[in-house]
C-alpha cells in the first residue's frame, strides 16, 4: 500500500503543478465589444461627467477624468473616453466592470505647447432582465480646455474666455484646429470619393451635444439606436485600434478627430477616420428602424 502511495504521489504533484500553471497563464479574454441593445426605459444615469483641469502652474499637467453612476446595478458597465489635442487623438480611457453601478477613470496628461483639449466619453450599461432579455442604457459627456503655454504668456487655462487675451487665444487655437481637421477630412473624402452634398457632417467632438436630444430629423428612439450603433463601431474599429483593410491594427493616437457623416435621407451613417499616417478609412452603417 505504501509503495502505491509513493507511486501516485509524483503524479499528484505534477497534476497540481499543471493546474496551477494553467491558472497563472489563463486570463479571461478582455471584452472587445460594446453591444447596443434596446434602451431600458427603467434605467438611467444618476451622474455622468468628463472633465479637464490644469493642475500645475509650473509645468503643463492636465487631469482628465471620466466618471458615471447608473441608478441600478448592471450586468456590465463600461465607459470609453477619447481626448483630442489640437484636432489629434492624444489618449484613450477605457474601463469596464461587471455587476456594478459606477465607474471612475483618471489620467494625467502632459504637454509643452498651447493647445485646445477636447474630450468626449460614452457611458454604457448592458442590463439583463432575464436569460434572453438584454437592454442598454447610454449617455455621452464632453469637456474642453484651452491652454496657454507660451514664452510670451504665463501658463494658464480657460474654458470660456473672460479677457481679451483669452479671446484672442481662443480664436487662434480654434482656427488651428479647424484648419487641421478640415484639411484632413477634405483629403480623405476626396480619396474615398464621398459626395459631401449627400451628408450632414458632425465632428465626433460635437456628438455629445445630442446626448439628451435627437439630431434634427430623427426621433429620440431612432437617434438612440444610431448613437449606440455608432459607438459600437467606434469602439471596435477606432478606440481599441484602427482596423485597416489588410487586417493590420494601427494605434489610433495622433489620428484626426473622426467625422460622422449622416446621409440626408437618413438611411446610412459613415464615420471618416484619418490615421496618423494621413490614410483614410471608413466605417459604414446602414440605418434601420
Amino acid at each position: 500500500m505504501k509503495n502505491r502511495i509513493k507511486d501516485v504521489w509524483p503524479f499528484l504533484i505534477i497534476l497540481a503543478s499543471a493546474i496551477l500553471l494553467i491558472q497563472l497563464l489563463y486570463k479571461p479574454e478582455t471584452r472587445e465589444s460594446i453591444i447596443f441593445f434596446p434602451i431600458d426605459q427603467n434605467a438611467s444615469f444618476l451622474s455622468a461627467s468628463t472633465s479637464l483641469n490644469l493642475t500645475q502652474q509650473k509645468d503643463q499637467v492636465v487631469d482628465w477624468t471620466v466618471a458615471s453612476e447608473l441608478d441600478t446595478p448592471a450586468y456590465l458597465r463600461q465607459d470609453v473616453g477619447l481626448l483630442f489635442s489640437n484636432g489629434k487623438l492624444k489618449g484613450v480611457l477605457n474601463k469596464w466592470k461587471p455587476n456594478t453601478t459606477s465607474l471612475y477613470q483618471k489620467m494625467k496628461v502632459e504637454d509643452d505647447e498651447s493647445n485646445l483639449l477636447q474630450a468626449v466619453a460614452y457611458h454604457y450599461a448592458e442590463i439583463h432582465e432575464g436569460e434572453d432579455t438584454f437592454k442598454s442604457a447610454q449617455t455621452m459627456t464632453s469637456d474642453q480646455l484651452y491652454i496657454i503655454d507660451s514664452s510670451f504668456s504665463p501658463l494658464g487655462s480657460f474654458k470660456t474666455p473672460t479677457t481679451d487675451v483669452q479671446a484672442e487665444w481662443k480664436k487662434s487655437l480654434d482656427r488651428l484646429v479647424t484648419k487641421t481637421v478640415d484639411t484632413s477630412w477634405a483629403k480623405g473624402m476626396k480619396e474615398l470619393q464621398i459626395n459631401a452634398g449627400d451628408y450632414n457632417a458632425l465632428p465626433l467632438t460635437e456628438l455629445p451635444a445630442y446626448s439628451s436630444r435627437p439630431y434634427p430629423g430623427f426621433t429620440p428612439a431612432q437617434w438612440a439606436k444610431v448613437t449606440g450603433n455608432l459607438w459600437e463601431g467606434l469602439y471596435k474599429n477606432y478606440a481599441i485600434g484602427i482596423k485597416k483593410e489588410d487586417g493590420a491594427i494601427l494605434n489610433p493616437v495622433d489620428s484626426t478627430i473622426p467625422l460622422i457623416l449622416l446621409k440626408k435621407d437618413r438611411k446610412e451613417v459613415l464615420v471618416l477616420i484619418i490615421d496618423k499616417k494621413g490614410e483614410a478609412s471608413l466605417l459604414r452603417q446602414a440605418i434601420s428602424y
